[in-house]
């Protein structure tokens, strides 16, 4: 009895704590086969990375949470980056920063809108919004890149200051922080999961859904548009690691902290695979497997539930024909 005790703890550990397991696997194994892996200067180098898609992971994080997928913040990344750096020459970086991301609130109120207002899927909605800006943004760069002239800037964002971190790892840090704490320990942020969990029982409860949903969206578009440093090159990332790292793809349940831990698992990964001189094809496919396995373990959980909830069900109905009987 004892040792089936410590089984079904052991199991409960490993199920809570699975993403920063997997995460202290890819650091083991990569440590003992990636030359160059474990040195102070990798490490930084992953956590800039990971800064680099985190605050799209947080939009998308709390996306999901409400029971909805946005596909469009690779593009709108993409795109805010354009209107930074385009209209950097004439209102310098400070107002080129603030129009990127203002653009990034009106891609996310407007797929806010469709979801919510228009009631489109919003993985329908959010494919067109990404076709179109993605679009946009070939027209504005004529199929090419638009340079930087002056980035004094970036370099002081990329600059070490606390060992490992820079100032913009330390920005992203404290953005999970704050996105953590108003998803489980405020109103609002119960109220969003709720919303994604049962949205007749939201209804009820007099929460206003629309309102969380277009919220969500626009808060999204607006941590997408605050790094445009990478665009639909972090698209399948950041949806791979929101998933990995807990949040439901049916709603009501999402972590920002386990997110941010599966960020930095997956470009460890990556990275590790770089050391060993395995190509981007190889990088793609490990991550897709980590992925397809994640996808997989929540459609089991989600199959379980489904099947909990019935099983009450059908004892509810039993134990009221009894009572009638």
């Amino acid at each position: 009895m004892r040792e089936g005790s410590m089984l079904k703890r052991a199991a409960a550990f490993a199920v809570r704590y699975r993403i920063v397991l997997l995460l202290a696997a890819i650091w083991a194994f990569m440590t003992a086969t990636a030359p160059n892996f474990a040195t102070t200067g990798n490490f930084a180098s992953i956590l800039r990375a990971s800064a680099t898609h985190l605050p799209a992971a947080i939009g998308l994080t709390l996306v999901m949470s409400a029971g909805h997928l946005d596909l469009s913040f690779g593009s709108g990344m993409s795109w805010a980056g354009m209107i930074a750096i385009g209209l950097q020459p004439r209102l310098g970086w400070s107002g080129a920063i603030g129009a990127a991301l203002a653009s990034g609130v009106v891609l996310g109120l407007l797929n806010g809108a469709l979801v919510a207002k228009a009631r489109v899927n919003s993985f329908i909605a959010t494919l067109g919004t990404l076709t179109v800006v993605q679009g946009m943004v070939n027209i504005v760069s004529k199929g090419g890149t638009l340079a930087v002239q002056d980035f004094a800037a970036g370099d002081w964002l990329e600059g070490a200051i606390l060992g490992m971190l820079c100032p913009r790892v330390i920005a992203c840090l404290a953005l999970v922080v704050v996105a953590e704490a108003a998803l489980k320990r405020t109103r609002p942020g119960r109220n969003l999961l709720l919303v994604g969990a049962n949205p007749i029982t939201a209804w009820y409860a007099g929460i206003p859904i629309s309102t969380y949903v277009v919220g969500v969206f626009a808060l999204s578009g607006l941590f997408s548009s605050a790094n445009p440093l990478m665009g639909e090159s972090s698209l399948m990332l950041v949806i791979a690691a929101v998933i990995i790292g807990g949040t439901s793809m049916q709603g009501g349940r999402g972590s920002v902290v386990q997110t941010l831990v599966a960020v930095v698992a997956l470009v460890s990964l990556t990275n590790g695979l770089s050391c060993m001189g395995a190509p981007h094809e190889t990088q793609l496919i490990a991550g897709g497997l980590v992925l397809g396995a994640s996808v997989l373990y929540d459609a089991w959980l989600a199959r379980g539930a489904a099947l909990r909830k019935g099983r009450r069900l059908a004892l509810m109905s039993e134990s009221v024909s009894r009572s009638e009987g």
